[in-house]
C-alpha cells in the first residue's frame, strides 16, 4: 500500500471518529439539543423568510460556532471531572472560562440573527 493509500484511509477513519463524536454530543448533551433545535427554526425561518446567500453564510457560521464551542466546553468539563472529580477552585475555573466561550459565541450568534431577521420583521 502506497504513502497515498495510507494517508486516505487514515483521514478517511478520522471522519467516522469525528462523525461518531458530533453524533454522541448530540445523543448525550442536552445544551447542544436545544441549541440542534434552535438552528433548525433558524434554519426553517431562514427558507421562510428567504435570506440571501450571504446571510445564510452567517447563520450557517454562527450555528457551526456555537456547536463547535458547545463541543470544546463538553471536551473541557469531561477531562476536568475525569482529573479531579471532587471540587476544586482551577476546575472549577477550567469549567467557566470553557462555559463562558460558550456564552460568547452564543451571543454573536444571537447579534448575527438580529442582524439577518430584523430588517425582514420591519
Amino acid at each position: 500500500m502506497g504513502k497515498f493509500s495510507k494517508f486516505l484511509i487514515g483521514r478517511l477513519k478520522g471522519c467516522g471518529y469525528a462523525i461518531k463524536g458530533a453524533l454522541l454530543l448530540l445523543k448525550t448533551e442536552p445544551s447542544i439539543q436545544v441549541q440542534a433545535v434552535i438552528a433548525i427554526i433558524m434554519t426553517a425561518f431562514g427558507f421562510y423568510i428567504g435570506i440571501t446567500n450571504t446571510e445564510w453564510m452567517l447563520q450557517i457560521f454562527a450555528i457551526g460556532l456555537v456547536m463547535s464551542i458547545e463541543g470544546v466546553n463538553t471536551t473541557a468539563e469531561a477531562i476536568a471531572d475525569f482529573i479531579h472529580p471532587d471540587f476544586h477552585d482551577k476546575i472549577g475555573f477550567i469549567k467557566d472560562v470553557a462555559a463562558g466561550a460558550v456564552f460568547i459565541a452564543a451571543t454573536i450568534a444571537v447579534i448575527i440573527g438580529c442582524i439577518i431577521y430584523i430588517p425582514y420583521l420591519l
